[in-house]
């Protein structure tokens, strides 16, 4: 019960100083892939992005350090050897023309799992910068999930670090899985979700 009244304070005063902070989530577009396991992931890590022209090294600690943060909220190890999901990101800051798919909502389609949905691809045009952030599962070694934010949607100025932090948590909120047995490990260590 006290871990999952302190992960209820934390987020709560998360949310708060987001709030304070001016975070506002961003309108975001994501698609996903009828092969990805959703439900069963427990691990993550990071794919080694190496600093290129462009990119800056805050931008990229800024990127990697919220993307740590959220995915461990969301009761998720970070592992280093064959972890479920690796996570890459990129920052593209000129137009960018981008294959997205018509999908129904990844949390109706995971209560089915029907793999015989239609992919109804869509081209994209982003006409300036754009934050994308892609799950690959390790194990079947395809990507399964990608979401992208980008100042089409919104004004986003990327050298600063309030805007891309909020960029990065807006894409990331619209992958709401927990780790599996994320909530049952917390009732057996005395918590009830149902009695809060």
């Amino acid at each position: 019960m006290k871990k999952v009244l302190y992960l209820l304070f934390t987020y709560s005063i998360i949310v708060c100083v987001s709030g304070c902070l001016g975070y506002k989530e961003l309108p975001v577009e994501y698609d996903y892939s009828y092969k990805g396991r959703f439900t069963k992931y427990r691990s993550f890590d990071l794919f080694e992005q190496p600093v290129i022209d462009g990119d800056s090294s805050m931008e990229k600690s800024i990127i990697e350090q919220t993307i740590i943060t959220k995915m461990k909220f969301q009761g998720y190890k970070r592992k280093k050897e064959k972890p479920n999901i690796l996570i890459a990101y990129k920052i593209f800051y000129d137009s960018l023309t981008f294959n997205g798919y018509t999908q129904p909502d990844i949390e109706s389609w995971v209560r089915s799992y029907d793999d015989d949905e239609d992919y109804h691809t869509k081209k994209l045009n982003l006409k300036t910068g754009t934050v994308l952030i892609q799950f690959y599962d390790r194990k079947q070694q395809k990507s399964i999930w990608q979401g992208y934010a980008t100042s089409n949607f919104g004004d986003i100025e990327y050298g600063n670090e309030r805007n891309l932090r909020n960029a990065v948590i807006s894409i990331l909120d619209k992958y709401r899985f927990l780790a599996e047995g994320f909530l049952e490990k917390e009732q057996q260590s005395g918590g009830s979700v149902n009695g809060l």
